[in-house]
C-alpha cells in the first residue's frame, strides 16, 4: 500500500528563547511518524518556521500539539517583531507532497480548525484552498491590523469572527490554518541600510501593487541591512530566477544592489533546477540529464507515459454500469467551475477591472478547489456504486450473515448517495460565483459566465436524481431524511440564483 505523505509548516511568533522552539520542537518529535526536516529562526522576525512532515495522521497530531504547547509559552501582550503576526502559533499551512491530495489537506486544516478552537479556546481563521470565505483566501487579510488590531475588532466586527473558536482574543491570539501548494519563504538582502528602498522595491515586485504574480512581499530592516521579505506562491509560474532579476534593476534605480539571499525553511528541488537553467542558459535541458534523477527513476514511471487512455466522455458511452449519471453530474460540474476559473482569469490584469482584481482572484482560487473536488467526485462515484453493488452480492445463508448484508446495503445506498449531494453542494458554490463573475468581471467573457453556471445547474439536476434513487432503494426512507431535505434546500437556492443571473444577463449582457 502507497503512503501518502504531507508536509506542515508552522509559523512560531517566538525565536530569541530557543528554549521554549525546543519545547514546541519536542511537541511535534513526540508523534511517531512525524519527521522535523527544518527548523529556522529569525531573531529580528522574532519568528521561527518549522517544517516537519509524515502520513496524515501524524502530521495532524503532531501541529495540535505544537499549537497547544505553542500557545502555554507564548503571550503576544508581551511580543514584539519586525513580522507580522496574530497569534503565538500564526500560521499553519498543509501541503500535498505525495500520493495526496489538496482535498485531504483541506480537510485536515478544517479539523484541526475545530480542535484547537474547541479545545484550546483559540478562535481559528481558514485561508487559501481551505478559505470558506473569498476574502480570507489571502492572508494578508486575516492578519490585517495584526494580534493588536484583531484584539480590538473581534468581539464587535462580524467580519472578523473567526471559522472556529471563540470571538475573544486569548494572549496567545489566534491561528490560521489552511492548504496550499509548496511556497518558497525567499528573503534578499540589499546593499543598504536604507529600509525605504527595501519598501519601494517590495511594492514593485509583489503582485498586490502592480508586480509578479504570485509574489507577495515586505520591507524591512534585518541586522541592520534592507531586507526584502518575500513569500513566492507559485513557483512554476513566476519562478526564482525571474524575481531575483527583478528585484535586482529595480535595486540599480536606487544606485544599490543585492548583497546576498537566504531561504526560510525548504525549496522544492525544481525551483533550484528552474534558475540554475535559466542563469546558464541550458536551452536544449531535459531534467532527464540530472545525475540524480536518472538514477532514482524508476520503469514504472517510465511506462506511466502512455497517451491512448480513452477520454472520460468515451467510457461513459460503453455499456457498463460506472461511470453512470453521477459520475456525468461531478463532470458537469467540474467543467462549470473550470469556466469561472477562466472568466475570472480573463479579468485578472486588466486595468479595465482593476477595482475588482482582488474579487476575481479569491473566485479563481475558490473556483480551481471546486473544479477538483468535482473531478475527483467524478470516479469517487463510480467507486460507490460498485461498492454499492458489491453489498447486494455479500453471503446472506445464515441470519447473522443477513444482518450484516443488510448493514452492508445501508451504508453503501448511504455513501451513493452522500456523494452526489456534495457534488450538488459544489454546484451551488460554481453557481454562486458564476454570478459574481457575471456581474462584475470581464463584459466580454459574460456568455462563459453565464455557460458555467448551465453547467453548473445541470449538475445539480442530475447529481439530485441520483442522491434521491440511492435513498429510494432504502426499506426505511427514514434515514435518509435529512439528506433529502438538504437536497430540497440546495435546489431552492439554486432556483433563486437562477432568477438571479438572468436579471443580471438581461441587465449587463443585453440577452
Amino acid at each position: 500500500m502507497t503512503t501518502s505523505l504531507i508536509e506542515c509548516i508552522p509559523n512560531f511568533s517566538e525565536a530569541r528563547r530557543p528554549e521554549v522552539i525546543d519545547q514546541i520542537v519536542a511537541a511535534i518529535t513526540s508523534v511517531p511518524g512525524a519527521r522535523l526536516l527544518d527548523r529556522s529562526s529569525d531573531l529580528d522576525h522574532n519568528r521561527t518556521v518549522l517544517t516537519f512532515a509524515g502520513e496524515p495522521s501524524a502530521v495532524e497530531e503532531a501541529a495540535f500539539r505544537a499549537i497547544q504547547t505553542a500557545a502555554e509559552l507564548i503571550d503576544l501582550d508581551q511580543h514584539t517583531g519586525a513580522h507580522p503576526r496574530i497569534g503565538a502559533t500564526d500560521v499553519v499551512p498543509f501541503v500535498p507532497l505525495s500520493n495526496a491530495s489538496m482535498e485531504e489537506c483541506i480537510a485536515i486544516a478544517k479539523r484541526l480548525g475545530e480542535r484547537v478552537g474547541g479545545e484550546l479556546g483559540i478562535p481559528v481563521y481558514l485561508y487559501e484552498a481551505a478559505a470558506t470565505r473569498p476574502e480570507r483566501v489571502n492572508l494578508e487579510n486575516i492578519r490585517k491590523g495584526q494580534y493588536e488590531g484583531l484584539k480590538l475588532e473581534i468581539e464587535s466586527n462580524p467580519e472578523r469572527k473567526p471559522d472556529y473558536g471563540p470571538s475573544q482574543l486569548p494572549k496567545a491570539g489566534a491561528t490560521v490554518i489552511g492548504a496550499r501548494n509548496p511556497l518558497i519563504a525567499f528573503n534578499v538582502y540589499l546593499t543598504t541600510d536604507d529600509v525605504e528602498i527595501a519598501k519601494k522595491i517590495a511594492r514593485a515586485v509583489r503582485h498586490s501593487s502592480g508586480g509578479l504574480r504570485y509574489v507577495k512581499g515586505l520591507g524591512l530592516l534585518v541586522d541592520g541591512r534592507a531586507q526584502v521579505s518575500m513569500n513566492l506562491t507559485n513557483f512554476r509560474e513566476t519562478p526564482l530566477a525571474r524575481v531575483v532579476e527583478f528585484i535586482r534593476r529595480e535595486a540599480q534605480r536606487y544606485g544599490v544592489g543585492i548583497h546576498h539571499s537566504e531561504l526560510v525553511g525548504l525549496i522544492p528541488q525544481e525551483a533550484l533546477v528552474d534558475a540554475a537553467v535559466w542563469y546558464t542558459q541550458l536551452d536544449g535541458f531535459s531534467r532527464e540529464q540530472i545525475l540524480e534523477s536518472r538514477l532514482y527513476s524508476t520503469s514504472d514511471a517510465a511506462s506511466d507515459s502512455s497517451g491512448d487512455c480513452p477520454s472520460f466522455i468515451e467510457v461513459l458511452s460503453t455499456p457498463t454500469p460506472t461511470p453512470g449519471g453521477g459520475s456525468a453530474a461531478a463532470y458537469a460540474g467540474a467543467m462549470g467551475a473550470a469556466l469561472i476559473s477562466m472568466v475570472s482569469g480573463l479579468t485578472i490584469g486588466k486595468k479595465k477591472y482593476a477595482d475588482v482584481e482582488a474579487e476575481m482572484q479569491a473566485i479563481r482560487v475558490m473556483a480551481e478547489r471546486l473544479r477538483k473536488e468535482l473531478t475527483a467526485a467524478v470516479d469517487d462515484d463510480a467507486s460507490a456504486f460498485e461498492a454499492l453493488m458489491g453489498s447486494f452480492k455479500l453471503p446472506r445463508a445464515t441470519e447473522e450473515e443477513q444482518a450484516k448484508r443488510s448493514a452492508a446495503i445501508i451504508q453503501a445506498a448511504l455513501n451513493a448517495a452522500r456523494i452526489p449531494l456534495h457534488v450538488a453542494s459544489d454546484a451551488v458554490k460554481v453557481m454562486e460565483l458564476a454570478i459574481k463573475c457575471a456581474r462584475r468581471g470581464n463584459v466580454n467573457a459574460i456568455s462563459d459566465a453565464m455557460s458555467g453556471f448551465a453547467m453548473a445547474r445541470a449538475a445539480l439536476i442530475a447529481a439530485g436524481y441520483n442522491v434521491r434513487i440511492n435513498l429510494n432503494s432504502l426499506e426505511d426512507k427514514s434515514v435518509g431524511e435529512k439528506m433529502l431535505a438538504e437536497l430540497v434546500e440546495l435546489e431552492f437556492e439554486a432556483d433563486k440564483l437562477e432568477l438571479e443571473i438572468q436579471a443580471v444577463m438581461k441587465e449587463r449582457g443585453g440577452i
